[in-house]
Order: C-alpha cells, then sequence, then structure tokens
C-alpha cells in the first residue's frame, strides 16, 4: 500500500509540474511561436529552417534540404518514435500523468464530486445538495480554470510579458479579447458538460494514443484478478456504488476486458480504490498493473477465462 501511495503522489506531482510548464514555457521563452517573428522560440532560440537567403537566389537547393532534413524532418521523426513506442509500450500514460486538460477533469470531478455528490452532471447524485452556492462554486471553477486555459493558449502566440501587461491594464487588443472571450465560454462549457466525453472521443492526441496502445495486445494495463471475484463481490454488497468505477475520471468499466477500457489513460485510481477497501484483506486488492504475457489476458471475455480453469481443472 505505502508504495502505491508513492505511486499516486509521484503522478499528482507529475501533473502539477506539467501545468505549471504549459503556463510558464511561453513566458520563460521555453517553447512557443512568436506571430509577430513568425517563427518558433525554443529555449530562447529562434527556431527557423533559415532558407530565406536560399528562396532568394542565395544558395542551392541541397544546402536547402539539408537544412530542412537537420532542422524540421529529422527532430520530427525522432519525435513520433520515440512518443510512438511510448504509447506502444505503456498506453495513454501521457493523459493520466501529465495533460493539462485532464488535470482540470480530474480537479472538476473532485470538486463536482464534494460539492454536488456525482462526478458528472449526466450521473445521478447520492444526494441532493443544499442551496446554490455548491453549483456556483463548481461553476466559477470552471470559470477560472477556463480562463487561465484560454490566456495560457495564447500566451503560445503572442508576446507573453506584453500579453500580461494589456490585461493588467485591461488593454487588450480586439483579436485577443475575441480569443479570450470565446476560448473562456467554449472551455467553460467543456469543463462543465463535456469533459469527458471530449477525453474519449475528441481529443485527437487522446485517441491516436488509444490506437497504438490497443494494437499491443502486451502493453501495460489494469488487471482484474478473476479468481479472486469474491472478494469483490463482497466489497460491492457494501458499497453501492463500486469504488473502483467511481474512483476512474473517464467513468470506465474498470474490470473489465482492454477492448472496453479503450480510452484508459493509467492513472490507477481505480487501483487505489481497490487497495483501500481491500486493506485488511492479506492477499491485498484485485486491480494491477500488468504487461507482456500477464497482459495477453486482460482482453479476454470472462466466459473463456471461466471456461479455461474449468478445462484445466478435469485435465488435472
Amino acid at each position: 500500500m505505502t508504495s502505491f501511495l508513492t505511486l499516486q503522489q509521484a503522478r499528482i506531482t507529475a501533473k502539477i509540474a506539467f501545468f505549471a510548464l504549459f503556463l510558464f514555457a511561453p513566458l520563460l521563452n521555453i517553447f512557443r511561436f512568436d506571430l509577430d517573428l513568425g517563427h518558433f522560440i525554443f529555449f530562447g532560440q529562434a527556431w527557423t529552417i533559415n532558407i530565406d537567403s536560399i528562396l532568394h537566389g542565395g544558395g542551392d537547393s541541397v544546402d536547402a534540404a539539408i537544412k530542412i532534413f537537420v532542422r524540421v524532418l529529422l527532430p520530427g521523426m525522432a519525435f513520433v518514435a520515440i512518443t510512438g513506442w511510448l504509447i506502444w509500450k505503456y498506453g495513454r500514460i501521457y493523459c493520466g500523468w501529465l495533460c493539462p486538460h485532464f488535470s482540470v477533469v480530474e480537479l472538476i470531478n473532485d470538486l463536482m464530486l464534494s460539492k454536488l455528490n456525482r462526478v458528472t452532471l449526466w450521473e445521478k447524485a447520492t444526494q441532493k445538495s443544499q442551496g446554490l452556492l455548491p453549483k456556483l462554486t463548481v461553476f466559477f471553477a470552471a470559470l477560472s480554470m477556463a480562463f487561465v486555459w484560454a490566456l495560457g493558449l495564447l500566451s503560445y502566440l503572442l508576446a507573453p510579458q506584453a500579453l500580461l501587461a494589456d490585461l493588467a491594464s485591461f488593454d487588450l487588443g480586439f483579436g485577443a479579447s475575441i480569443f479570450i472571450t470565446v476560448a473562456t465560454l467554449v472551455f467553460t462549457a467543456d469543463f462543465i458538460f463535456a469533459r469527458h466525453v471530449f477525453c474519449k472521443y475528441g481529443c485527437a492526441l487522446g485517441l491516436f494514443q488509444s490506437l497504438i496502445w490497443m494494437a499491443n495486445n502486451k502493453a501495460m494495463v489494469i488487471k482484474f484478478d478473476r479468481a479472486r471475484a469474491k472478494a469483490c463481490r463482497e466489497c460491492e454488497s457494501y458499497n453501492k456504488h463500486k469504488p473502483c468505477d467511481q474512483a476512474c475520471p473517464m467513468r470506465l468499466p474498470t474490470r473489465n476486458m482492454k477492448r472496453a477500457k479503450f480510452t484508459c489513460t493509467q492513472c490507477v485510481q481505480c487501483v487505489s480504490a481497490c487497495n483501500t477497501v481491500q486493506k485488511n484483506n492479506p492477499d491485498g486488492g484485485l486491480l494491477k498493473w500488468v504487461s507482456g504475457d500477464e497482459a495477453v489476458s486482460v482482453d479476454r471475455p470472462a466466459s473463456k477465462y471461466i471456461a479455461e480453469k474449468i478445462e484445466f481443472k478435469e485435465v488435472k
């Protein structure tokens, strides 16, 4: 149990650190695209192909091809290769451990659960919340995070220092004002009504990760110990709402086969919930991370697993 809590703490630390990086990367000139200059800035340096002289007849095509390969194609291929391997092996671990949007999803989940007694507006509350204050708290939290997101995204395109100065003096230009207003409204609606739906079906990066992950039947996945299902049934008898499923930010059937958990973000909160319920069980929780040959069985239906167990007993 202690080691797992350390893992969850590491995940939360990684989320906070990456969210801070997301917000401060433009301000510190770590990475952004400057619309005025017309090129990327990477760790304070201009990141350009630098073929202007060639375009104006000052160089040859070989030199241009080398610069394009070294400055664009090679970094791009290296990035795709490394991220592709990580996704193939670990699935949507970026979503659960780093993604700034998913950090807000979990934040609003926790706030909505504590204030409205449900994780999404589409679920039935365990008990009715009293008064208007809980609803307003959730709304203003979503609105505040939406504004932070809108401002953060705009800082990747405009000079961050000038943008913050204009914001402080209420002197934003027309274009910046429209962008922040529209983006804030869109993100507010997303965070309140559709954050899980967006992560499941609207995020191209998330779907891309899921497709690669599903193609590897030995990739890391959450496995349910079917042989000890009785302990799980006992848990359900005392808990009307299954703790493992309730803990999942994506609202997935955590004990089901891999294909039913297509959008799993590897946040392992279901494992944490199961370990908490089974803390007095000497065998521990029934959910765990597995990979390799052990992960292959996760995508087998329970009926096939039971049939195999019966056949094994008969042979024995």
